[in-house]
């Protein structure tokens, strides 16, 4: 039996490697995309690299079946990142090997033939731990980009890509974030009066060379931000060193998408707020007054 680790479009998958590591089988990372693609997840010290090359005007869901049939071929534990395209290859994969979806997993280890895996379980209240004796489909944080040398052999596979093509692209400046791999994140929520105030928080971030994210809200509602920037159970799952929240009252739907970060520090005016019981460090106060001292501070 072997583990699969899916890449679609990106290298950022040094966790999903390590996790599949530490389950002792050989490890396959089945890539769509560019040869490119391959050559860096051949880097990551996997044992077999299956490439999946895609066509520049098809979407990378459109080789779903394709992936699947390379995992079907001796199915085990398959892990992806939480990309929209990895997250659909992933749903096909297990739909086809009959493998149930675990996200937010804490823990993977294989115990006595069974793949025993912890996770969080209603936003992060609570942790089930699971064992299976097939099969598993894991959602998981894809981590860092691959560094180092590697030595296993990039395999061609055989393409049949479904009718999904790529009519056009429309690039967005303001997307792009990589909040999974960020060792510093700035949040930022409703107590942001303006839009225009983004740029102060934009200038701690750089003094902090943080990530700028947000709670729900500012990028669903006021669309201050792209959608990619926000941080809750059904957003961006993060777990930096340091997560600074700003002006966000600390409800469990955001709460479930940063609880593993190793630091919490908030600023915010409400000493009742429920994100103080949540913090490591709090700073109570306004933050249009806390910002840019702690910026200069920074600086």
């Amino acid at each position: 039996m072997k583990t699969y680790v899916l890449v679609a479009g990106s290298p950022n998958v040094t966790d999903l490697v390590a996790t599949a590591q530490g389950l002792g089988q050989p490890v396959v990372a089945v890539v769509v995309g560019p040869k490119a693609l391959a050559d860096a997840a051949n880097t990551a010290g996997v044992d077999q690299v299956v490439w999946l090359e895609a066509a520049a005007d098809k979407a990378l869901e459109a080789y779903a079946a394709d992936v699947a049939k390379v995992v079907a071929a001796d199915p085990g534990v398959v892990i992806s990142g939480r990309r929209p395209a990895e997250r659909a290859l992933l749903g096909v994969v297990a739909a086809t090997v009959s493998a149930p979806i675990i996200t937010g997993a804490i823990k993977v280890e294989a115990e006595a033939g069974q793949t025993v895996v912890t996770h969080g379980v209603y936003g992060g209240l609570s942790v089930a731990v699971v064992a299976f004796t097939g099969p598993v489909a894991l959602l998981m944080d894809g981590g860092a980009p691959v560094k180092g040398g590697g030595s296993a052999a990039v395999q061609a596979g055989a393409v049949a890509p479904a009718a999904i093509t790529v009519t056009g692209l429309t690039p967005n400046a303001e997307a792009g974030a990589d909040l999974g791999s960020a060792a510093r994140v700035v949040g930022i929520g409703r107590g942001l009066k303006s839009a225009d105030d983004l740029g102060m928080i934009q200038d701690l971030a750089k003094a902090l060379k943080a990530e700028v994210a947000c709670s729900r809200p500012v990028a669903e509602g006021l669309e201050w931000l792209p959608r990619d920037r926000y941080v809750g159970i059904s957003g961006a799952h993060i777990t930096p060193a340091v997560y600074l929240m700003i002006g966000i009252s600390g409800q469990i739907q955001h709460m479930g998408g940063c609880r593993d970060s190793q630091l919490i520090v908030s600023i915010n005016s409400d000493k009742e707020a429920p994100v103080v019981a949540q913090s490591d460090y709090i700073l109570t106060g306004d933050l249009y007054t806390l910002v840019p001292a702690l910026t200069a501070a920074l600086g």
